[in-house]
């Protein structure tokens, strides 16, 4: 892989985990997902006394319905156990297949929470906080995330281009989706549109809306 591409893909990765912020919670809602360190992570909240009560929130999606035979909050559940974290401290949400869904869901299970932290991976901080400002109005959020660097230390399990590839798609996600009402309107900057056109014309356009064309020209 060329420098230049890993350079934008850099880009996205530092930009979309930006607007990462800490704060105590009444509740940590985890977005399940392939990687086990977004659960090791909440756990840590939890113990800190950052979040008094984690919501595992995950059935399958993407790239976990090829991964594991169970729900992925079942599967962070087990990860929890293992880290010591009290079942009486955790709720599961075992429908959501997306973020939208993670919040949603998650809202029902959780309807007195004022402060809520959503806890995902690096490169979905932006994507669920946008998300979160339509689907749970009026709470205070944060979206939080472990550290992780970019490119030496993404999963195993979808590796550097997977990754690539589920950047671009969110960057498409965050521009076509409000037209849905899906997500809250956000404003990318000229070098982050720059960076995934470039990613675009390298071919990773695995992970782009179905259906939904990206139209460059418009940028």
């Amino acid at each position: 892989m060329s420098t230049l591409t890993m350079q934008h893909a850099r880009r996205l990765w530092e930009y979309m985990s930006s607007f990462k912020t800490r704060a105590p919670c009444d509740v940590a809602v985890v977005c399940c997902s392939y990687d086990l360190r977004v659960c090791d992570y909440a756990c840590e909240l939890l113990e800190s006394g950052l979040a008094r009560q984690l919501v595992l929130s995950g059935n399958t999606g993407n790239w976990t319905r090829h991964l594991w035979s169970e729900p992925e909050a079942q599967v962070f559940l087990a990860r929890a156990r293992a880290a010591g974290v009290a079942e009486s401290s955790v709720i599961l949400e075992e429908r959501a297949t997306h973020f939208g869904e993670n919040i949603s869901f998650s809202r029902q299970l959780v309807p007195h929470a004022r402060t809520v932290t959503f806890v995902t991976k690096p490169n979905s901080v932006l994507r669920v906080l946008l998300t979160a400002a339509v689907r749970w109005p009026g709470i205070e959020v944060q979206v939080d995330c472990p550290a992780i660097n970019f490119p030496e230390e993404v999963s195993n399990i979808v590796g550097v281009l997977g990754v690539i590839d589920e950047m671009v798609g969110d960057v498409h996600r965050i521009i076509e989706y409000p037209k849905l009402g899906f997500q809250g309107e956000h404003v990318l900057p000229r070098d982050i549109l720059d960076s995934w056109q470039y990613l675009l014309g390298q071919g990773f356009r695995n992970h782009l809306i179905p259906n939904r064309p990206v139209d460059t020209d418009k940028l």
